[in-house]
């Protein structure tokens, strides 16, 4: 009986990863656990990288050798030991990067069941399954090659014509005078490199623009491609179709217009594909329709050589509409789902398999989604549950504490102070309980005092994705929240707004915008070389010194911090540099010191002990305590900014403005991933900004926000084709009379929880 009970809990011992201070913890299996704390407390450290990690890794080293080098790599994560510890499923909130040819339907298998399903109830037979596809010559339309777009070019903004190509006539990005891009051009031997466009003949303006790609007709020496290939089909080639067109997004949105291929009018497909109908509807009109509507069409299937293919076609769909996605089309492009959409897509296929026994591990499953749609993930959660499975849930979501069975909080502040297991137990028990989150559950809730609106931007019957002349003022000057349930309509009224105002505002939705693999806080914030100049200055030494990209490296590592050894089939072995201890600077490098640390000791810092440790150097102190204002305290100064969420890089482009009085500013979900207590620091931050003139434009769904708020805008009642009016505009606290507005029922809910 004893030995039942602890094989009926997992046994974490001694975990330090990250920031975990030797942590020692029992969980309990086939029930719920939510993980709660501060923003870097070390919730996820112990969760995802030391539970969830070390489960993937034994996993994958069942798998023959060969076979492991083909399965996502897990580092050996520091803990002592793991006992009774099952497979783990971890399922995060990420967007998906599919390109265009991946869609709702292709992403889940749908769309090769419909194609079957054509292929054999269809009204007429055209040959098999493969002529449905828009990805295969059998069925993609000729002209737009199954994209279902085509894309103009403005050829005038891609040259000046007072110019010559020794001077810079070609004005795209990368094609700067004896760039190799500009040198097929002007290598060629084709042109007159110092004739000014507008000069040119009519046959040499073809050839510079349209020429197709031909070998040259003389064999250049100084260039050493065999071919040519006017401007416009270059860059369409090269660039716009192309994965390197990320990197030129804003170039060539300035230079291209997409629209509806006019051959087949963004259905993808041939006129033979189109021609199938079932039910007087083809596949391309089967695929537009949400997936509710698709349901309805497959319930007037009654041909028995499709009822497999409809049962299982219904066995995926279903669950997705369950799970509050039903307003979601089939060929909804991947890459525009948010990433609470993907996570949601992702949970629905886990309620369908036969699996038992599973670890399953959530990353805030409660981000993007309405108070309304989160009822909906609760009952996901539980049905995964009572399956059989045990359910870690990490979060901040008061509702989603509410399912938990057991609930541990990690404490008892971020990065450094962080770490340690403070509260374990149930969530009444944390109500309460002394801990940082028992204090303010217990905090009353009330309406914030309301600034009433100077002035208004009419926006009238506006139209735009799923808005259908939709007439509504927006105030300025004030904190304005758009709420309503995922898919309303939110963002595109947001996007309208923002049309309206023909670029004047700080917009800070763009999640990935400005981040490489490389960036951290420090070179964000544009602090790394004030804070090299600094040692250079303090030691007589040379600032390149104090780059572990350049001089300073460690010449074991080159800078890397670890050295990693080739072991062919299996997983690469790394470990942390010998001679730098991981530090990838050398040995003269970290021997110089200002106030006391190196080079490495200084990056090692976070925001907060860094704004202390350079107080009084207003160029490196002002951006750090910006950073503190929005909440971002705990971050490491060196940590890569790929690991942070959104709403944390939302919050650093915004300590990136701070202080620039009188903008207008767009934010989307800023605090997600946020304690209750860092959302209370951003709102205050947000009343100091209207204070000096800002205007907010916030899309949340955050009650603690929504009701601090001068004025709610509520978009719904439900997603897609569902949503898309406005169903209240006023003071949050006059939603809650309004039996209209979902938010304002929900506040209304959240009013009377604490008073």
């Amino acid at each position: 009986m004893v030995e039942n009970y602890y094989r009926n809990q997992i046994e974490v011992l001694d975990a330090h990863q990250n920031n975990l201070k030797h942590v020692n913890i029992d969980l309990q299996k086939h029930e719920i656990t939510v993980f709660l704390g501060e923003s870097g407390s070390g919730k996820s450290s112990l969760v995802f990288d030391t539970v969830a990690a070390m489960s993937r890794r034994e996993l994958n080293e069942t798998f023959p050798s060969f076979s492991q080098q083909y399965l996502p790599k897990y580092g050996q994560p520091n803990v002592g030991d793991i006992r009774n510890l099952p497979v783990a499923i971890a399922i995060e909130q990420k967007q998906l990067t599919g390109n265009a040819r991946s869609t709702l339907a292709t992403y889940t298998g749908m769309y090769s069941l419909i194609r079957l399903l054509f292929s054999r109830v269809g009204d007429k037979f055209v040959g098999y399954s493969e002529v449905f596809s828009f990805n295969l010559p059998q069925g993609m339309c000729p002209h737009c090659e199954g994209l279902g777009y085509v894309d103009d070019i403005d050829e005038s903004k891609l040259i000046d014509p007072e110019k010559s190509l020794n001077d810079g006539a070609l004005t795209f990005v990368s094609f700067k005078p004896n760039s190799w891009r500009w040198r097929r051009y002007g290598d060629s031997g084709l042109f007159d490199n110092d004739k000014k466009i507008k000069d040119y003949t009519p046959e040499e303006y073809e050839l510079l623009m349209h020429a197709p790609k031909l070998p040259f007709p003389n064999s250049p020496q100084a260039f050493k491609s065999k071919d040519y290939e006017g401007l416009v089909p270059r860059i369409m080639r090269s660039i716009i179709h192309s994965s390197e067109g990320k990197h030129h997004k804003a170039a060539i949105d300035a230079v291209v217009t997409r629209h509806d291929c006019p051959v087949c009018h963004g259905t993808r497909l041939n006129k033979r594909a189109l021609s199938v109908r079932i039910n007087d509807v083809n596949i391309a009109e089967a695929t537009q329709m949400n997936l509710v509507q698709f349901l309805e069409f497959l319930d007037g299937i009654t041909d028995p050589l499709g009822a497999e293919i409809v049962r299982s076609l219904q066995v995926k769909v279903q669950p997705l509409v369950d799970i509050g996605l039903g307003y979601l089309t089939l060929d909804r492009i991947t890459s525009t789902l948010s990433g609470g959409e993907v996570q949601r897509i992702k949970i629905a296929k886990h309620l369908t398999n036969a699996l038992s026994d599973v670890l399953y591990v959530f990353d805030e499953p409660s981000v993007g989604l309405h108070p309304h749609d989160i009822e909906l993930i609760k009952k996901a959660l539980v049905s995964l549950k009572e399956k059989g499975n045990t359910v870690f849930v990490v979060d901040h979501n008061l509702a989603i504490f509410s399912i938990a069975d057991h609930v541990v909080e990690v404490g008892p502040e971020s990065g450094a102070n962080g770490g340690k297991i403070t509260f374990q137990g149930t969530f009444p028990e944390l109500k309460n309980s002394d801990t940082l989150t028992g204090k303010w559950l217990r905090k009353k809730h009330s309406f914030g005092k309301v600034i009433a609106p100077k002035h208004f931007v009419d926006m009238e019957h506006v139209s735009l994705h799923n808005l259908n002349d939709v007439s509504v003022k927006v105030p300025m000057e004030i904190m304005t929240v758009l709420s309503g349930v995922a898919g309303s309509g939110k963002s595109s009224l947001s996007q309208a707004l923002k049309n309206k105002l023909n670029g004047n505002y700080v917009d800070l939705t763009q999640k990935t915008a400005g981040i490489s693999i490389r960036s951290t806080p420090v070179t964000y914030l544009d602090i790394l070389n004030p804070i090299r100049r600094l040692f250079a200055k303090a030691n007589d030494v040379s600032t390149q010194l104090f780059s572990y990209n350049g001089k300073g490296a460690c010449p074991r590592c080159k800078g890397k911090g670890v050295t990693i050894t080739d072991m062919a089939f299996m997983d690469p072995v790394k470990q942390v540099c010998e001679v730098c201890g991981g530090k990838r600077y050398s040995k003269e490098a970290l021997s110089y010191k200002y106030h006391g640390k190196d080079i490495a000791e200084v990056l090692a810092m976070s925001v907060a002990q860094a704004q202390e440790f350079f107080i009084g150097d207003r160029d490196i102190e002002a951006p750090l305590a910006r950073m503190c204002q929005v909440g971002l305290d705990y971050l490491g100064l060196d940590q890569a900014l790929t690991t942070v969420s959104g709403g944390e890089l939302q919050r650093l482009r915004l300590a990136q403005t701070l202080g620039e009085k009188g903008q207008t500013y767009f934010l989307d979900e800023p605090t997600a991933g946020l304690h209750m207590k860092d959302t209370d620091k951003l709102v205050k931050l947000f009343r100091k900004m209207v204070k000096q003139g800002d205007s907010l434009i916030i899309v949340e769904h955050n009650l603690d926000v929504i009701s601090q708020a001068d004025w709610l805008i509520d978009i719904g009642p439900g997603a897609g084709i569902y949503g898309g009016n406005v169903l209240y505009s006023g003071t949050p606290a006059g939603s809650v009379n309004d039996e209209e507005s979902f938010t304002g029922r929900a506040l209304k809910t959240y009013m009377a929880e604490n008073r």
